[in-house]
């Protein structure tokens, strides 16, 4: 029982279910007599469908305790089954022998700009795959996404072509789930979010624009937002010294950086803007070696990397 209750925990962690599979086996192989009638509650604990397809099909498929045993052979064949349809891309995967463990490194792919998307997908590093998750409850455009702990919060989009969003929708990675938490102040499309002391930022971005022209969207915003997970409530803070929609925008060191992007002006901005949140205040550190926007953004040790993008001019040196 200790065992089952070990491997089948939400709270382990691991980046191989390779290592799970095997430690079960070594627990079944070190006294196989007594334990072999236990196999089959064991491999219901493995994640079977996060194994490598390779691996799934030469090592596990083939193993001798298990072709002998019914009930082993069933579990495994329901996994490959799985593992197929995760092949295939062929829609969401429930069962929980593809269920993702508790980790502190999960790729999530979402969002864009171009068209309404409600997909949401895991890359699994390991296997080089790439897995269906539940889809976003309401598809949408030109949001931003931010992972805080083991919930990733999406904010803001465009829902239609006249429509700016204030939604707030959080993907639960452990349980699998989507849930609301409270709206942003402000409806906002083509902003940035990051995580800075397991608060959530939104910075700059548009609005939609009053007037006769409902689908334009306003000048870059200035308006930065604080959201507190554990209130579950949004709070103003100092604004941007130059409103910007979609900067790259990340935290590091104990501070907001948010680079380039599109000023009030419609222009490149090759501006760099750093928020200290001791001083509740926006300071402009340096300037980009180029004009960017829809760059991404990312941090590595005491780096940060800026990628992609529209760019004015090619950088030389």
């Amino acid at each position: 029982d200790m065992v089952v209750q070990l491997l089948s925990s939400r709270e382990l962690e691991t980046e191989d279910e390779r290592l799970v599979y095997e430690s079960a086996m070594n627990w079944i192989n070190y006294d196989l007599n007594k334990r072999h009638c236990y196999l089959p509650e064991l491999l219901q604990t493995v994640r079977l469908a996060l194994l490598p397809a390779i691996y799934l099909m030469e090592n596990v498929a083939t193993e001798e305790l298990i072709t002998k045993q019914r009930k082993s052979k069933e579990i495994v064949e329901e996994a490959i089954r799985c593992k197929l349809k995760i092949l295939q891309n062929d829609g969401v995967v429930t069962s929980l022998c593809a269920r993702p463990r508790k980790t502190g490194h999960a790729l999530f792919l979402l969002g864009g700009q171009t068209f309404m998307c409600d997909k949401l997908y895991l890359v699994d590093q390991k296997a080089k795959e790439i897995i269906p998750k539940a889809d976003i409850p309401s598809p949408r455009k030109e949001f931003s996404a931010c992972a805080i702990g083991c919930k990733v919060y999406i904010t803001g989009g465009r829902g239609s072509e006249n429509g700016v969003s204030k939604d707030v929708w959080v993907y639960d990675t452990l349980h699998e789930e989507w849930s609301k938490a409270a709206p942003m102040l402000v409806a906002r499309f083509g902003h940035g979010s990051a995580e800075l002391k397991h608060c959530l930022y939104v910075v700059g971005g548009h609005t939609a624009a009053t007037g006769c022209l409902p689908a334009s969207p306003s000048v870059s915003l200035k308006q930065v937002e604080q959201y507190d997970p554990v209130t579950n409530k949004w709070t103003m803070v100092a604004p941007l010294r130059e409103g910007v929609s979609n900067a790259a925008v990340v935290s590091a060191k104990l501070k907001l950086f948010a680079f380039g992007g599109t000023s009030v002006s419609h222009d490149k901005l090759p501006k760099v803007q750093c928020y200290d949140l001791s001083e509740n205040r926006w300071t402009v550190p340096a300037t980009c070696p180029q004009p960017w926007r829809y760059t991404a953004a990312a941090v590595l040790g005491n780096q940060i990397f800026i990628m992609g993008g529209d760019t004015e001019s090619l950088l030389l040196s």
